[in-house]
């Protein structure tokens, strides 16, 4: 049933979005092809179907792009909801990705700021640097960058256009590739200093100032008691920034052991496994005196529901994503006690507890896609100067030949897989304390 149906609602969408028209934007998504150069991209075909590809490379198609040469690239966990088509706005051939970094390769005439040859890192959002949101640095509410209709009925506004991410967010294509072509490149790029390897820096495209501003924005104080749902590279790092922000105590939440052990010997988490633990909010009131959490942070998904009530109405389409994770933060926080919401939602869900929610006070903070400009210069000193690093969640090295590979073990968290730097012809060698090249096929399966 549900493979079905899942094709269906793209070509509803499609069709939905076509018949609407698009929403003016200052630039466009689709690019000029080269008519001599080519390079290999990972493209979506259909639910669990990504192939890669090979496809013209993308020009020089507007005054402000630039042309980037990938030197790292990834996956991330987001990406998953397009491999299982979950994310509406997907077409066939979709260049997906939207982390990623390389050397700029072209430059538009009107680029001022960038030249052939800077190493840089992009982030997944394209901002325009001149609207009400860009000049605030709040790169990811950009107006003037996603052509999106679809969204702007379903939402009543729209995002920033995002790399690879579907036409639900502008359809640019995605740096799971060799070449990308980025829209408004004195904005959208991070100039890289030359001692810094690139597995150190890769991670400023999303990751890293995602899991900061879930931290920032949810509120996180000086002696805060703070739990985290979901133990993947976000919620590892929302420890992390959660400690350096003051917070007395963390609490990480998840099934995985690995990433239990690595909240607790990384992180200096205490942890919970909730699939020994049935009734979390329960345990965290009992670890809290009663008291509960002062902020609570979903940092999960909602494509995998727990039980059986969500996961049959998923199957039947009643709803989009699963509330349980972010009931389970509401009943767990204190009275006045604030909620963040970075995990990624797609658009409805059933038997949401807003009653407590009101009754208690609770703050309730949609925290929104991270904006990643107001965030990535601050993040970078933190690297230089060694306060932080993206080292302890970087599991695996592959190439870009492994991609369809790659996400098939990602799905299946297999190898203890994290976060992976995927290689192009491009890249340099590994730097130090990073993992070294593998093949997916090589990894073990259990």
């Amino acid at each position: 049933m549900t493979t079905a149906r899942l094709p269906s609602m793209q070509t509803a969408a499609n069709a939905i979005q076509k018949q609407m028209g698009p929403e003016p934007t200052e630039n466009i998504a689709e690019p000029k092809w080269s008519a001599t150069r080519q390079m290999k991209a990972l493209r979506w075909h259909g639910k669990a179907d990504v192939r890669l590809d090979t496809v013209p490379a993308p020009e020089v198609t507007e005054d402000e792009d630039v042309i980037l040469r990938i030197t790292g690239t990834t996956i991330c966990g987001s990406d998953l909801h397009l491999y299982q088509s979950e994310i509406v706005g997907l077409q066939k051939g979709d260049i997906l990705g939207h982390e990623f970094m390389g050397i700029i390769d072209a430059v538009g005439p009107k680029v001022k700021n960038r030249k052939v040859g800077d190493r840089v890192v992009v982030s997944f959002q394209i901002a325009c640097g001149k609207c009400e949101y860009c000049q605030k640095k709040l790169s990811s509410f950009c107006d003037r960058t996603n052509d999106s209709s679809l969204m702007q009925k379903l939402y009543g506004q729209r995002d920033a256009g995002f790399f690879g991410y579907s036409h639900f967010t502008g359809g640019y294509a995605g740096g799971q590739a060799e070449y990308v072509r980025v829209p408004y490149g004195d904005v959208n790029t991070l100039p890289i200093p030359e001692k810094l390897c690139d597995e150190d820096v890769l991670f400023l495209s999303d990751v890293l100032p995602t899991s900061y501003h879930c931290v920032v924005d949810t509120g996180v104080e000086d002696g805060d008691v703070v739990a985290v749902w979901g133990l993947g590279p976000i919620g590892l790092c929302a420890l992390k920034w959660a400690k350096l922000k003051g917070a007395k105590r963390v609490i990480g939440i998840d099934r995985v052991p690995a990433r239990l052990e690595k909240a607790r010997d990384l992180c200096g988490a205490e942890t919970i496994n909730f699939d020994e633990v049935s009734d979390i909010p329960k345990k965290l009131l009992e670890m809290t005196n009663g008291r509960g959490v002062d902020v609570a942070l979903d940092c999960g998904t909602f494509h995998e529901p727990k039980g059986m009530l969500h996961k049959a109405q998923k199957l039947l389409m009643l709803e989009t994503d699963s509330p349980e994770t972010v009931n389970e933060c509401i009943k767990s926080v204190r009275k006045m006690g604030r909620v963040g919401v970075i995990a990624a939602y797609s658009l409805m869900c059933n038997q949401f507890l807003i009653g407590p929610l009101m009754e208690k006070g609770v703050r309730f903070i949609g925290n929104g896609q991270a904006p990643v400009h107001k965030y990535w210069e601050e993040i970078l000193g933190r690297i230089q100067d060694g306060s932080f690093s993206a080292q302890f969640m970087v599991s695996h090295r592959v190439p870009i030949d492994d991609f369809p590979a790659l996400y098939k073990a990602f799905q299946a968290r297999v190898a203890g897989v994290e976060k992976v730097f995927v290689e192009t012809q491009f890249s340099s060698p590994p730097g130090k304390g990073y993992p070294q090249m593998t093949r997916v096929a090589d990894w073990p399966t259990k």
